[in-house]
């Protein structure tokens, strides 16, 4: 693993940075779970995601029994394919109809597709019905992520409830990775592969459940209009720019060629869990969950990459660290070794992801980097898919150790390659200043934000300089920009009654951003003062989903996410 360069003192403060974010993290999740739309909601993305990867196992497994590697890649190439052309544009659903529909209807699909597939593994249907009914089930899934990320505003009663529940549903997904696939192979111990579709089907049927429980009040929202030639200038728009610099197009391309490695290594564990291993079905989901495992690992130590200088070196260390496990599972055949080896796989995996959209986030303009991520989300899906299609080739050409050693291989020698070309995005990727980010971390609205998304706002973020006396907001007026406090002294005034006072380290204006309402009171600057203030939409944009998540960046870009919140916040200025 390489790290950027710095100094102890600098490394202490990124870890003492890590515990502070991860208590302001977990103390802000039980705001969560006293909000019951919210408790709902995170509650039906749980069952779903968990539901989503075991189904990942259990198809896998099916394929395998059924055709052998080759099946399985086959199966993963067109179960990927359809769903990274859907992905784009699925977030768009949540923008034309109520949300909650969209999410309850997409379970109503995925149940069906889901379950008529577990009856057709129980009843010995033709293969090809089977995989149709999966294809068909993933494409299903693609709008229910944004849609819940777009919904997210409606349900919380304070910008700390909305950022905790970005966090949460941030963090289930995280431990969803192991969870699901660690449910699948301690089903395929205990019962059959048409059980195990049974369940993951049940798992659904329980997410949509909790989605009844969620109550939104219902508003009017503006539908945004989208013609064919609209939509085809926004996906052309982020090709173009990834493809005007040399050295973030080659990033893309190591990025792609890294995604399409883990699609080849779904085949790959399928193999080495049955038969290299002898650990049955049940053992693809315990691998996966090793990979599971090592990413979550991977996530919090890869929160020490907020604010470097250069990280360019943990983009390409990541790289290294994910090729050269593979390479000593080709050499060496054993359990221990495997699960050591897929667990550093995943760890490499989430520095490589930080570290590269976090370059992403700080190269490309702001004004086309959702139709970026949309772009890079379609990539990986894709690449996935091919890897996966490609990985029985490799087994028939080279054996399975012989495909593991030239697999694991790939990635190191392209860092050797086009390390240096690639290193050179750090000189013009500026970071954001240290002040800034301490600033933004100062407030908990945005203290659970993962780094990448703290170092874009950070880059957002306007300063201020007031003289006594000048009026900041006024009550009644259309609400525009959200204010921190970082010199001076302010008053808070309504109806010209004084109602309290700002100092450094305080905030002010969600209310009217969030609930789109004027301003509830008056702020006038009692002394000099500097504050910075951060747009509306850049505002929005940070409260309601990580601008690295391709889904939450396309459901920004296409919805605005400016849902009214329901009532109940604290008393406060907007």
């Amino acid at each position: 693993m390489v790290f950027p360069s710095s100094s102890g003192s600098e490394m202490l403060r990124h870890v003492g940075g890590i515990g502070r974010r991860l208590r302001d993290s977990l103390s802000a999740f039980a705001a969560v779970w006293q909000n019951a739309n919210l408790r709902w909601l995170e509650l039906a993305w749980t069952a779903s995601i968990v539901g989503q990867y075991a189904f990942l196992v259990a198809v896998s497994v099916y394929a395998y029994g059924v055709g052998g590697e080759k099946a399985v890649g086959l199966v993963f190439l067109a179960r990927l394919i359809p769903a990274a052309l859907v992905a784009p544009f699925a977030g768009m659903l949540g923008d034309r109809y109520p949300r909650e529909r969209v999410l309850f209807f997409t379970n109503l699909a995925r149940i069906v597709l889901v379950s008529a597939s577990a009856v057709g593994v129980l009843a010995d249907a033709e293969p090809w019905i089977v995989y149709g009914l999966a294809i068909a089930a993933t494409i299903a899934t693609t709008p229910f992520r944004s849609s819940q990320a777009a919904l997210t505003p409606a349900l919380a009663r304070t910008p700390e409830e909305l950022t905790a529940a970005n966090a949460v549903a941030s963090g289930v997904e995280s431990i969803a990775v192991f969870a699901g696939p660690a449910l699948a192979g301690v089903l395929f111990g205990v019962a059959s592969t048409g059980a195990v579709f049974l369940v993951t089907a049940a798992l659904i049927v329980i997410s949509s459940a909790f989605l009844v429980l969620v109550h939104v009040e219902q508003t009017d929202r503006p539908r945004r209009e989208l013609d064919a030639a609209t939509i085809l200038g926004e996906r052309l728009a982020g090709f173009t720019t990834l493809a005007r610099d040399r050295s973030l197009a080659l990033m893309m391309a190591l990025l792609t060629a890294q995604t399409a490695m883990f699609g080849a290594l779904q085949v790959f564990i399928v193999v080495i869990a049955i038969e290299e291993l002898d650990l049955g079905d049940g053992g693809v989901g315990y691998l996966n969950a090793a990979i599971g495992i090592g990413a979550f690992i991977g996530a919090v130590g890869a929160l020490a990459l907020t604010g470097a200088r250069r990280l360019s070196p943990a983009f390409l260390g990541g790289l290294v660290v994910t090729g050269v496990p593979l390479i000593a599972l080709g050499f060496w055949e054993a359990v221990g070794i495997a699960v050591v080896a897929l667990a550093l796989m995943g760890i490499g995996n989430a520095f490589v992801d930080v570290a590269g959209l976090t370059l992403v986030q700080r190269t490309v303009p702001d004004d086309v980097l959702a139709r970026v991520f949309g772009v890079i989300q379609m990539l990986w899906m894709a690449s996935m898919g091919i890897g996966a299609a490609v990985a029985p080739a490799l087994i028939s050409w080279l054996g399975v150790d012989g495909a593991l050693i030239a697999t694991g291989a790939f990635l190191p020698a392209l860092v050797v390659l086009s390390g240096a070309t690639v290193a050179r995005i750090d000189r013009t990727a500026a970071p954001p200043e240290t002040d800034e980010l301490r600033v933004l971390v100062s407030v908990p609205i945005f203290a659970p934000l993962p780094g990448g998304s703290l170092e874009h706002l950070a880059t957002r973020l306007v300063p201020l300089r007031v003289e006594a006396g000048t009026v900041i907001v006024r009550e009644g007026d259309a609400g525009d920009r959200f204010y921190i406090v970082v010199e001076g002294d302010l008053t808070v005034s309504q109806e010209d009654a004084q109602l309290s006072a700002l100092s450094p380290g305080d905030y002010f204006g969600e209310i009217a951003l969030l609930r789109e309402t004027s301003r509830t009171a008056t702020v006038t600057a009692r002394t000099d003062s500097v504050l910075y203030a951060l747009d509306r939409e850049d505002f929005l944009a940070a409260v309601t989903g990580h601008p690295q998540s391709a889904e939450a960046a396309e459901s920004v870009m296409t919805a605005r996410l400016a849902g009214p919140a329901a009532t109940g916040y604290r008393s406060g200025v907007g």
